[in-house]
């Protein structure tokens, strides 16, 4: 039976993407693409995730890239640019679900501790979890076992009993992995889709 519901943020309650910023920055595709890939990549970003700060992964990169120090600097400098707004469709099921008062409902996120503060004043909807659990403020993220066991433990949820939600397949199958049934976000028309086959909407 479920009893509790964790979604995750970035990509699935929120829009967040580098390219929003990063496009008014470079006149080139390949050129924003490549920086993206090489320079400000994934794995240096989830380091800030994990509660290194933004302050030594600018000057860490800045040191390696000289020549692009302004567009590294940008990343965290301009990183309200990169918040493209709500996804409606999932807030409309978040919002089903709260009133449905049939379960707890969770956040499990990567995300920096500096700039969720950003993301919590922006969307109201941040506020209607009955916990967040934020990887910069635990110094542990996804797809770390102990980061998931973090929100179990501290709100009493069993893992046979909870429902787990994120567009990252390797973040998906480390939650099964401790058992935890989960589904892995496409779209919300999707998300609804699922949800109904499992009985919780």
């Amino acid at each position: 039976m479920t009893k509790a519901i964790i979604f995750d943020l970035g990509a699935v309650l929120i829009d967040w993407n580098p390219h929003y910023l990063y496009r008014k920055i470079f006149q080139e595709e390949a050129e924003m693409l490549h920086f993206l890939e090489n320079i400000c990549t994934p794995a240096w970003n989830e380091e800030q995730d994990a509660g290194r700060s933004l302050q030594e992964a600018t000057a860490m990169l800045v040191e390696q890239f000289p020549d692009h120090a302004a567009y590294i600097q940008a990343f965290y400098g301009r990183w309200e640019e990169m918040l493209g707004g709500a996804i409606e469709g999932t807030v409309a099921i978040f919002r089903e679900l709260k009133e449905s008062n049939k379960y707890k409902i969770y956040a499990l996120t990567n995300w920096s501790a500096e700039t969720f503060p950003i993301a919590k004043e922006r969307f109201d909807f941040l506020n209607w979890f009955d916990g967040v659990v934020v990887s910069g403020d635990e110094k542990d993220r996804k797809p770390f076992p102990s980061f998931y066991q973090t929100l179990l433990d501290r709100y009493q949820v069993k893992p046979e009993e909870a429902v787990f939600i994120d567009d990252n397949l390797r973040n998906v199958k480390a939650a099964e992995e401790l058992g935890i049934p989960s589904i892995h976000f496409t779209s919300p028309e999707a998300l609804r889709e699922k949800l109904e086959e499992k009985g919780v909407l």
